[in-house]
């Protein structure tokens, strides 16, 4: 059933980032790496007007993602970025992404993830509601 599929996805995901903490912790050294900060959107049962909805049709751009990522990734004080989009049909509680932003301090750290929120929502993803 679609719960069950949910359910082996959703650890999936969390293993996922699981491991991106494991891989950042083992290769970037210590004096570079303060904190990270991890983003997690999920589908709300509401739009923003506080309609119901069933869900969402959710596509990116790579191309665009790409570059601008490592962009980010080569500013002072910021040791890795990941970044997974979920895309197709979603539903209410489904992950649409994951961010992990680790670096040296909040200071650095804290704005970058802002950034990078505020562009893949701006200029990265296609959200087409489903309503009831």
């Amino acid at each position: 059933t679609s719960t069950k599929v949910s359910k082996r996805a959703r650890r999936r995901e969390v293993l996922m980032v699981d491991a991106w903490i494991k891989e950042i912790k083992s290769h970037i050294d210590p004096e570079l790496l303060g904190m990270m900060l991890i983003h997690n959107g999920i589908v709300r049962a509401t739009s923003k007007e506080g309609e119901p909805v069933k869900g969402m049709k959710l596509s990116y751009n790579k191309e665009k993602l790409v570059p601008f990522v490592n962009e980010l990734k080569s500013r002072d004080g910021i040791a890795d970025i990941r970044v997974w989009i979920n895309e197709g049909a979603l539903f209410v509680g489904d992950d649409i992404m994951y961010l992990l932003v680790a670096g040296r301090f909040r200071t650095d750290v804290l704005p970058v993830l802002q950034e990078l929120l505020t562009f893949i929502k701006n200029y990265i993803v296609e959200e087409e509601e489903m309503h009831n």
